[in-house]
């Protein structure tokens, strides 16, 4: 199939592209003109069809794009379209044909008619957002995580499989410290500054509160959060927290090396990508470093500086071709 181009006058174009990054916390959609130049955001809840139901990430992923197209105003022609998706690769491949149909019948707002669709995994839109190389491995560590790479053709994958494991995610982190928490209110663990933070951070006051508030309907919401409270008890130098985090930088680490062996790119030079909230933690980061030191150098581990988003962008500019 041709890719489409764009083909307006560069002074009067109507010509644009659209990319979005659905994931198990927020969806994010971006509009760029046809040479990528960013016009608009739109943010919206979780589009992980593993979660929430392909149905309901499909309207999600649509509606987001659609939130953002109409901040840009005149007429709107797409040339190309790309989403990265959370767990579209393992199991939701029907997400795919309700998107498209969704697109297609007007339902973001613009004409989709003549644009490239193109749907792939959230982890080559994270990996193309720090590099251009093409091969090469990202770790994505934000409320799930996952390691996924490609070399030479092959693709391999690691961790992702949702959040009963996904160690070194949020969702992982916040489980651990939610049970530093009750092994020192039961008197059968460490005492740990991380108790009164949790309490303090969900503003409760009793154990009932805090299982109601963790066990209740938002649990996916709620334990994610305690990520956050335990990385800053970890700054203060609590025990248990800086245990916890460095632990979680650590897994996150053997996530990559298995798939840096999977795919034989020993020793030789590659970009390894680290996108996600948890990589801002200076703990997890710095334990992370100390595990993958022998296999990657300084100069090739880029720590992300923009958004999944972006990634998706420039993928959808190249399917589209030169403007013009």
């Amino acid at each position: 199939m041709d890719m489409p181009n764009c083909s307006c006058d560069k002074t009067n174009c109507h010509c644009y592209l659209v990319g979005v990054d659905g994931g198990g916390t927020k969806t994010v959609a971006a509009v760029s003109d046809c040479n990528g130049k960013v016009l608009a955001t739109a943010k919206a809840g979780p589009s992980n069809s593993r979660n929430v139901g392909f149905e309901k990430a499909a309207q999600t992923v649509v509606a987001t794009a659609k939130e953002a197209l109409e901040k840009v105003s005149g007429e709107k022609q797409i040339i190309s379209f790309v989403a990265g998706l959370a767990s579209v690769d393992e199991e939701e491949g029907a997400i795919i044909e309700v998107i498209k149909k969704k697109l297609l019948a007007g339902e973001a707002g613009a004409d989709f008619s003549q644009a490239k669709i193109t749907i792939t995994g959230d982890p080559y839109i994270a990996f193309r957002a720090g590099t251009a190389k093409k091969d090469g491995v990202v770790v994505i560590a934000g409320t799930g995580c996952v390691s996924f790479g490609w070399r030479a053709g092959k693709e391999a994958k690691t961790s992702g499989w949702g959040w009963l494991a996904d160690e070194g995610s949020a969702y992982w982190v916040g489980q651990l410290a939610f049970r530093a928490v009750f092994n020192d209110l039961d008197g059968r663990g460490l005492e740990t500054a991380l108790t009164k933070a949790v309490f303090r951070g969900l503003k409760v006051k009793t154990k009932e509160e805090l299982l109601k508030k963790v066990y209740g309907k938002d649990m996916l919401t709620v334990l994610p959060l305690l990520s956050i409270i335990c990385d800053k008890v970890a700054q203060k130098g609590d025990l248990q927290a800086k245990t916890i985090m460095a632990d979680a930088g650590r897994e996150l680490a053997y996530s990559a090396i298995t798939t840096i062996v999977k795919l034989g790119f020993g020793r030789e030079k590659f970009p390894l990508v680290l996108a996600g909230g948890m990589f801002k933690s200076e703990t997890l980061l710095k334990s992370f470093k100390k595990e993958m030191r022998e296999l990657v150098s300084g100069k090739n581990l880029i720590v992300f500086k923009k958004e999944p988003v972006i990634g998706a962008i420039y993928l959808a500019r190249e399917a589209a071709g030169p403007c013009g």
